[in-house]
C-alpha cells in the first residue's frame, strides 16, 4: 500500500486571528483549540472533517502584494449569504455555474482575501433570481471598468447609445470586442446590454500585450537563420 497524505491543515497567517476566528465562524467553524501570548496568537478551526489554522504574529511572517482567493462549498448558500449580511460582510452573486449550481457568491474575509462560496446542490431553474445573473455580469463587467480606471485610455463617453440611436452621456467604462475586430467602449449599462443581445461580443481588456505583441516576438530577428 503506498504511502500517502492523511490529512491537511490549511494555514492563514492573518492580522487579527480572533476576527479571522469569527469570520469562518458564519461559514460553520468551530474552534478547537487556541493559544498564543501577546506577539502571536492561533486558533484552530473546524467544520465537519475540515481544519483551518488562522495564526497572527508580530512581525508578521509572510507578506503577500496580493489577497488570497478561497473557495469554499456551502450545503445552504442562501443561509451563508444571510449569516453574513447580518454580521456586516458585504455579499456579491456570482450567478450557477456548473460546478455551483446552487449558485455562487463572493465576499472578503477581515484581511481582504476574496472568499467564494457555492452550492453544489442544484436550485431548479424556476427558482433561480433573474437578479442573480445580472448581478454576476455587472460583476465581470465592474471587474473590468477598475482595470480601465487604473490604466486609463477610456474615452470620454459610450460609444454604443441607445437603442433609437440616441447618444449616451454617460462615461465609457469598459471596451468590447467580438472575433471579427470590431471594438466599442461602452458605459456599465450599455455594456451590459450588449453583452446579452450582440452574439459573440465579449468584454476586451487594455491590460494584455494582445495578439500583436505575441506575433512581434515570433519574427526573425537580425542575423537569426532561418531553420527549415
Amino acid at each position: 500500500m503506498q504511502n500517502g497524505v492523511q490529512a491537511q491543515v490549511p494555514v492563514l497567517y492573518v492580522a487579527d486571528a480572533d476576527a479571522m476566528r469569527r469570520f469562518y465562524e458564519l461559514f460553520g467553524y468551530s474552534e478547537l483549540r487556541s493559544g498564543g501570548d501577546g506577539e502571536s496568537r492561533w486558533s484552530y478551526l473546524q467544520c465537519g472533517e475540515l481544519t483551518l489554522l488562522v495564526a497572527a504574529v508580530t512581525p508578521r511572517l509572510i507578506t503577500v502584494e496580493l489577497p488570497l482567493l478561497i473557495y469554499l462549498y456551502v450545503d445552504d448558500l442562501t443561509a451563508t449569504v444571510e449569516r453574513l449580511t447580518a454580521a456586516g460582510y458585504a455579499v456579491e452573486r456570482a450567478g450557477y455555474p456548473e460546478h455551483a449550481r446552487g449558485g455562487e457568491c463572493r465576499t472578503t474575509d477581515p484581511d481582504g482575501n476574496v472568499v467564494v462560496f457555492g452550492q453544489r446542490q442544484p436550485v431548479p431553474e424556476q427558482a433561480r433570481s433573474p437578479e442573480d445573473a445580472k448581478a454576476a455580469r455587472f460583476s465581470l463587467i465592474r471587474a473590468a471598468a477598475e482595470r480601465v480606471s487604473r490604466h486609463g485610455g477610456a474615452p470620454a463617453r459610450c460609444q454604443i447609445g441607445g437603442p433609437r440611436g440616441e447618444a449616451c452621456l454617460e462615461p465609457a467604462e469598459v471596451k468590447l470586442a467580438d472575433s471579427w475586430g470590431d471594438t466599442v467602449w461602452g458605459c456599465l449599462a450599455h455594456a451590459d446590454e450588449t453583452l446579452l443581445n450582440a452574439r459573440g461580443a465579449f468584454l476586451a481588456t487594455e491590460d494584455g500585450p494582445g495578439l500583436s505583441a505575441f506575433l512581434r516576438a515570433r519574427q526573425a530577428q537580425p542575423g537569426t537563420a532561418a531553420t527549415v
